[in-house]
């Protein structure tokens, strides 16, 4: 007879009850792990907007979050106080706009603008802004976007500047009033040099002076001549760069486009005979395709005289240099390189102020007005570009300008 297979037996209803019962259990206390952790990240967030609102509330710069149509959400009591209010109440609901000296709307169109239209993260301007007394003040204004609720807000802090503004503009009418004096006295200075020149070169051409003796006595006197020949000399370049920094700063000619590599040919010609007189190579290297751009021939030209200049000036005999152009992404580079005496380090950072201390003789003689590079490098930034040194003692000195 054939054995039947046995059948499991049924979970009797007690044994459901308790495999019920521990299930449950189990979801309690997953329930409850999850409630704790929920607790803890609760209590971090509460920590968090604590020591923001402490934060926020008690600092001494002007706080506030805005919308994005510029409408203060939030604002403490350093903003209410700037903006001439008794409390963060009457600040908020309004917008920072209203608040705006006129002249200055737009920086807070330009703000909006570049934060919520641009998504740029952070914005900063230095802007004034008007009290309900009329009075004003300056402030420096830095706004950040952040996440809320599935949209962006923004953060801004306002730092009074009135004072470092007073302090500026009383700087800058000093400066402006030492300018007009120095450009009135240059230019009232050059004519009593010019004759005093044209005096000396009377002078030396005498029958009185020719009719010293006996001659050492004579040669003396013609050698203090040449000395007051020297000064004047010296003096008068200083007056004609004080009076071209002057008029460089003063307008802002056209620009014209223009085929860089034959300039920079045509430029250089003046200076290649003063080249070969000292035995130094001088030499131009230009790429196949001519580069253009817009500049103001006359003063970019001020460029390549001073460094020219300098180069020649401080190369010794059978040295050379090297004038190169050459076309970057988006850019141009002008290269002025020469194998002279170079910059101490010390000196290089120096080398662009104005009457810079780091001005030395040439090694042939030559003076300088300390106003050269100072006026080079006004001339680059007037056209938009920047300017660079690289020097080593006794091994040359290479300037670089890029033009956008």
């Amino acid at each position: 007879m054939a054995s039947s297979a046995s059948t499991p037996a049924s979970p009797t209803p007690e044994k459901k009850q308790v495999k019920s019962l521990q299930q449950k259990n189990t979801r309690l206390r997953e329930q409850k792990v999850a409630d704790d952790e929920q607790k803890v990240v609760d209590e971090r967030y509460q920590r968090s907007q604590d020591r923001f609102r402490t934060v926020f509330e008690n600092s001494p710069m002007g706080q506030k979050i805005i919308d994005p149509d510029l409408r203060i959400r939030q604002a403490n009591q350093a903003l209410a106080t700037m903006l001439g209010l008794k409390s963060p109440k009457k600040v908020v609901g309004r917008k920072i706009v209203d608040f705006a000296h006129p002249d200055f709307v737009k920086d807070w169109e330009q703000l909006q603008e570049q934060l919520w239209n641009h998504k740029k993260p952070s914005f900063v301007l230095e802007t004034c802004l008007v009290r309900p007394d009329k009075s004003s003040f300056w402030c420096r204004v830095t706004s950040v976007l952040f996440p809320d609720d599935g949209g962006e807000l923004g953060y801004t802090t306002l730092e009074d500047i009135t004072d470092r503004r007073r302090l500026e503009l009383a700087n800058q009418h000093l400066y402006d009033t030492q300018e007009t004096i120095l450009q009135l006295a240059a230019h009232d200075l050059k004519a009593p040099i010019a004759n005093i020149l044209m005096i000396m070169t009377m002078l030396r051409g005498h029958a009185g002076v020719r009719s010293i003796e006996p001659a050492p006595a004579r040669q003396d006197v013609e050698e203090l001549l040449g000395l007051v020949e020297q000064a004047c000399e010296k003096a008068d370049a200083l007056l004609r760069d004080v009076l071209f920094l002057g008029q460089l700063e003063a307008t802002r000619s056209k620009k014209h486009r223009t085929n860089l590599g034959a300039f920079l040919e045509k430029r250089m010609a003046l200076f290649r005979l003063s080249a070969q007189e000292k035995g130094i190579h001088l030499r131009l290297e230009l790429p196949k395709t001519p580069i253009h751009a817009d500049i103001h021939a006359d003063k970019f030209g001020r460029i390549l005289d001073n460094l020219l200049s300098n180069a020649l000036n401080f190369t010794p005999a059978g040295g050379k240099i090297r004038v190169g152009l050459r076309q970057l992404k988006g850019r141009v580079r002008l290269v002025v390189h020469d194998t002279g005496l170079g910059i101490p380090a010390a000196l290089q950072p120096h080398v662009f102020d104005k009457f810079t201390s780091a001005a030395r003789p040439g090694l042939y003689g030559d003076t300088t007005t300390g106003l050269g590079l100072f006026i080079t490098k006004q001339i680059v930034e007037m056209h938009q570009g920047k300017i660079w040194l690289d020097s080593k003692e006794n091994e040359g000195t290479t300037f670089f300008i890029d033009l956008e």
